[in-house]
């Protein structure tokens, strides 16, 4: 019983920590995130100094194995696969059914699947908070390296990286709308990595 009490305070505690780190990003703004990227430069300095200051990429790179392999694990103990599974099922019955109701114009067929459609709701919303949960888990790893990357690219403006058929661009440039060369290579490597650990971790029956 002492054992289950401290397990649910503990992930109240961490979910507390990774939901207030989500809104703080927001709240306390451009100073808010230099000093968070700041703090995380004690730990990513050292390891940027070893890689090399002119091999910022394959600091992102690093960034994105450490990030990719995190989120992985955590998807994999803090989300109920078979229930995510059998939840996406069941609406796609449901909705498959509904419509061949509406076409039909079988009243009583839609009727009686509207009745249940509170229930399909409920199940919603609970595939909604199992998918929420592991974000606030994986937000105090990814944020902090995140904002340590954003800090470190804000004092190394004339970085730069050479992409594919791009060919020599400077990371600090934006690509489309706000987001810079930097953070278009960062989530590209970060789905790459992901979808390897996932196949190899057999997370979400893949």
């Amino acid at each position: 019983m002492a054992d289950s009490n401290f397990k649910k305070t503990a992930e109240k505690f961490v979910l507390a920590v990774g939901i207030s780190l989500m809104i703080g990003i927001v709240v306390l703004g451009e100073e808010g995130r230099e000093s968070i990227g700041a703090i995380m430069g004690v730990f990513m300095d050292p390891i940027s100094m070893m890689v090399g200051e002119g091999n910022f990429h394959i600091m992102l790179f690093i960034m994105a194995a450490i990030t990719a392999l995190y989120a992985s694990l955590i998807q994999k103990y803090t989300i109920d696969w078979d229930l995510m599974r059998n939840t996406q099922e069941r609406m796609k019955s449901f909705q498959k059914e509904f419509r061949e109701a509406q076409l039909s114009q079988n009243t009583y067929m839609v009727k009686k699947l509207e009745e249940q459609r509170a229930d399909m709701m409920g199940d919603q919303l609970e595939m909604s908070k199992q998918q929420f949960k592991p974000m606030a888990y994986i937000s105090i790893i990814s944020l902090p390296l995140f904002m340590w990357a954003y800090h470190y690219i804000s004092g190394h403006p004339g970085a730069f990286l050479v992409f594919p058929f791009w060919g020599e661009q400077v990371l600090v440039e934006t690509i489309i709308g706000p987001i810079q060369y930097w953070i278009f290579w960062y989530f590209i490597t970060s789905l790459a990595i992901s979808q390897v650990v996932r196949k190899a971790l057999n997370i979400g029956g893949v």
